[in-house]
Formats: structure tokens, sequence, C-alpha cells
């Protein structure tokens, strides 16, 4: 990865803008899980990376909480994860994310027809891993995108998606194949074969800004870092597009003192030497990803979100 060094590293205030935008300009509207959300439609943020990795700076993502678990570890074992097709709490928790337990209770699991624990047909993992087919077959979204990154870098077809209509269709009668339908996942990729780079752009149908984006942003940016091991293009800028971006009523007082302070530089991160060899993103963990130069504002914070 083409990191500018620490020093020339410009602070970015993309983030902290967005919580502005949304409580200036957002509108207030009933959360299905209760209370109300202020959203903003069609947000966009961009990244260049060479800037330095987007891990939000004006609080601590990567200290531990008290469970001994940090926002940063998460993140990067969801996304793992699901990059391994896991489908349940208990196969998230052998990546190291840990937080879909209060989405997978018994009750809210029957709701679906689904088995306590169990994320659903429609979630993540399946959806990207196995993706059915006409012929009753499966299909791997990202194995192909690979592929198709290295053996035609030209077409402007290198995209995956989370979203299986069948299994987030809720209506009378119908019941949902999933826990939570999609926020984040739709992914597209432009490569430019001549500089030897590539551009990724990231659509998020829905973020809870305080809580959930942050995590998606290191997932994100983390993907791009894989992609660099497993193609040899290296990563340029990471487009990050909104559909709906709220903050919840419940979240105020948080986003009051997150915005009371000044951002600064992005960190480094880095894949670890014995990872430079992996040939499939199945292979990537959590601790294959190194952090330095992470020098956050404020200390870890628990914000809180409705389940």
């Amino acid at each position: 990865m083409r990191y500018l060094p620490y020093s020339q590293r410009r602070p970015d205030r993309q983030y902290s803008q967005l919580l502005v935008e949304i409580l200036n300009s957002g509108l207030w509207s009933p959360a299905q899980q209760g209370g109300r959300t202020r959203s903003r439609l069609g947000c966009q943020m961009r990244f260049p990376l060479s800037n330095g990795f987007p891990i939000v700076t004006v609080r601590d993502l990567a200290t531990p909480f008290k469970s001994g678990r940090s926002i940063l570890g998460q993140a990067l074992g969801e996304l793992c994860g699901f990059l391994n097709g896991a489908r349940t709490q208990e196969e998230l928790e052998q990546f190291g994310c840990y937080w879909w337990a209060p989405w997978v209770t018994e009750a809210k699991c029957a709701k679906r027809g689904l088995e306590e624990g169990d994320l659903g047909p429609g979630s993540y993992g399946p959806v990207w891993t196995a993706f059915p087919t006409p012929d009753g077959s499966t299909f791997n979204q990202f194995d192909a995108m690979v592929q198709q990154m290295i053996e035609l870098p030209h077409l402007k077809t290198h995209q995956v998606v989370p979203w299986f209509p069948p299994y987030n269709f809720r209506g009378d009668g119908v019941l949902q194949q999933v826990v939570v339908v999609p926020c984040h996942g739709w992914v597209n990729v432009a490569v430019y074969p001549e500089l030897g780079e590539f551009d990724l752009v990231h659509v998020q149908r829905s973020a809870d800004v305080p809580v959930g984006l942050v995590a998606n942003m290191i997932q994100y940016a983390a993907l791009m870092l894989m992609l660099e091991v497993l193609t040899g293009y290296h990563p340029r800028e990471l487009v990050y597009m909104i559909v709906n971006a709220h903050v919840f009523e419940s979240q105020l007082v948080a986003v009051d003192k997150i915005l009371g302070v000044e951002p600064v530089e992005f960190p480094t991160v880095t894949i670890a030497e014995h990872a430079q060899a992996h040939s499939s993103v199945r292979d990537f963990r959590a601790g294959d990803f190194i952090v330095s130069d992470y020098h956050p504002v404020l200390p870890v914070m628990r914000i809180p979100t409705p389940v």
C-alpha cells in the first residue's frame, strides 16, 4: 500500500462533516427499533488511501472494551467471517466477531422462521459466497470478482451485491429470511491497468453513522488491502456512498461529544508479511492487519444503538 509519510497526511474531517450534515439537514422519522432517527439521504465520502487508512480518529476504535473486544477487531473479524460464508453467531465468533448476539436471539429468529443464532440465508455470508443460481447451484461473488479483475481488468462489471430479493421481502404471509436485511456490501471496483491501481466504490443502503458506519468504513478499506494482495493492483481511492445516513435520537449526546473534538491524521494499516502469500479472500483473518500511527482523540466510547 502506497501511503504518504504520516507527517504529510492531512486530518480527514468527512466523518464529522457527515454528522453535522445529518443534524443540520436531516429529517426525523420513526425507527423500526423504536424511538426516532434523523436521516440524510444520498451522502458521499471519498478517501484517498495514500492519506491513510480510514479508521475514525475522533474516538478510539482499537482499544478493547471491558469484554476484551474492540470495534476494530470485531469489524475485521466480521468481514473475514462473511467472506468465508459465515451465517451463524457461532461461526462469526470463530472469526472474532461477537456483536450479532442481540439480533439473533431465539425470539427474533423465530419471527423469521429461523433457529436461534441464525442470521438467515439472506445474510451477507451466504449471499456473497453462495448466491443461488437458476440451475440450482451456488455462485461465489468474491472469487469471481477477483478472477475477473485479474483476467479482464478493463471490464466495468467487477461488482458484488449482498441482496437477494426473495429473502428480503416481508409482506402478508411472507417471512423475511434474514434477521437484518443487508445494510452494506454493494461493491464496485474500477481497475486502471496502465496505472497498476484500482478504486473501490462502496454503496451502503442504511448507515447507523455513530455505531455501524465506523466499522463498515474499516471493512471496505481492509477489503482493498486484500484485493491488492490477490491481484497486484494498488488501492487508490475508496468512494463511500450512503443512501440513508442516520443518527438515533438516543445517540445525540455521544454525537455532541464527538463533534467537540477535531480529528487527527488517519493511521497506517498494512498486511502482515505471512499474509502476503494468501491466494483467496477466504484466507485472511483479523490478525493479518497491522495498525500503526493510530492516535485517536477521545477514548473508547460505548454508544447506544437500538436492537
